[in-house]
């Protein structure tokens, strides 16, 4: 297919949820991916829908935040449906657990404005802590239960949207580095990537952390890679709830492996562990499970999000007509990827986005 109605730049969980929805709406579409489809933020996240845990009052995303939670509970259902693949959406929610006075102040307010805005959120007792997770620190002093911040497979995830995204129509092809955004008259006619000539009357960038470095647009969105760095134990029933502090989590997986992190570090395009992101991580979760310390580490790996000097995502409109922006999902590419994905594909296809993207829009970065 070298002309579509629609190329998505970037097969990670927003593009791919983009392409899906638009290939379901009968639209052409070519979706380009630099390598293969999830293997940079996407598949590096640790897979916390944490619509509740990290928020503060005020927070803006809030509201978002929680639809796009609810959002991911009907499409595992969708997803395995259509293609057999089980995104091991958690059954048990998150515990957010306080070693000191100052943390349990925290989990008090917490738990008040939450409730006070119809969420749920219950305190726990240290003893109730124990109980639920026996190998937690014995130091605990208190907890906050959330239990609708579950958490899903996100590799399993991307797999999932990619085979929907195919079987409904759209061509992902792998390996196709994009380097320029083509306009012709001012708008969008394509892209270029390599040798080849790609043309459509609609583009999707969906980049992530590599979205300013698109050749062609007129208004680059100012998007910084943030390398987060994760490790892994295989260590099964060591933990059946997602358990964070303020400086960390560890989200277990189904199949017996314990998920730790992360650093935030403006360390460029350079996606390598490093000695001091593992000595980080490995506090963090020595500090909430310390029969840890004595495990063996499965594994390690880092990412890059795609960080915004507003902390905001950047989706709408781009600056030439028929150019749109998925992008800048920082720490909440798994959580907010297939709302946003799915809301930008309904842009591109002049239906109402059923989200309010003012906030998110890329013009806010743009000069007078």
């Amino acid at each position: 297919m070298e002309e579509a109605d629609v190329i998505v730049i970037g097969a990670g969980i927003a593009g791919l949820s983009a392409a899906r929805a638009l290939a379901a709406a009968g639209a052409r579409v070519l979706v380009l991916e630099r390598g293969r489809p999830g293997a940079e933020a996407s598949s590096a996240a640790a897979g916390w829908l944490a619509a509740q845990a990290e928020t503060e009052e005020g927070w803006p995303l809030l509201a978002l935040a929680v639809r796009a939670r609810e959002r991911h509970a009907s499409l595992a259902a969708e997803l395995e449906g259509e293609t057999g693949i089980d995104v091991q959406r958690s059954p048990r929610g998150t515990i957010e657990v306080a070693f000191g006075e100052d943390e349990e102040q925290t989990l008090a307010r917490r738990r008040a404005w939450q409730r006070a805005l119809g969420l749920a959120a219950e305190s726990m007792s240290a003893e109730e802590v124990r109980k639920a997770e026996p190998n937690v620190n014995p130091a605990v002093r208190s907890g906050l239960f959330l239990g609708d911040d579950r958490s899903v497979d996100n590799v399993r995830l991307t797999r999932a949207l990619a085979v929907s995204a195919a079987a409904r129509g759209a061509a992902l092809l792998p390996s196709r580095p994009v380097t320029t955004l083509l306009l012709e008259g001012g708008r969008v006619a394509g892209v270029r990537a390599g040798p080849e000539i790609l043309r459509a009357s609609a583009v999707i960038e969906a980049m992530g952390a590599w979205s300013a470095l698109l050749g062609g647009d007129p208004s680059p969105p100012p998007v910084e890679p943030v390398r987060g760095q994760i490790v892994s134990f295989d260590v099964p029933g060591h933990l059946s709830h997602v358990v964070c502090t303020p400086r960390g989590y560890i989200v277990p997986r189904a199949d017996g492996r314990l998920l730790a992190g992360s650093t935030l570090e403006r360390a460029g395009y350079e996606k390598n562990v490093t000695p001091a992101g593992l000595e980080t991580v490995l506090r963090i979760a020595v500090e909430i499970a310390p029969g840890l310390a004595n495990m063996r580490v499965a594994d390690s790996w880092a990412g890059l999000r795609p960080g915004t000097p507003d902390h905001l995502p950047i989706v709408g409109p781009g600056a030439a007509p028929g150019f749109f922006h998925a992008t800048g999902l920082y720490r909440n590419g798994i959580l907010l990827g297939p709302l946003l994905g799915e809301a930008v594909a309904r842009l591109v296809l002049a239906a109402d986005p059923g989200i309010d993207l003012a906030a998110f829009s890329p013009a806010r970065f743009r000069s007078a």
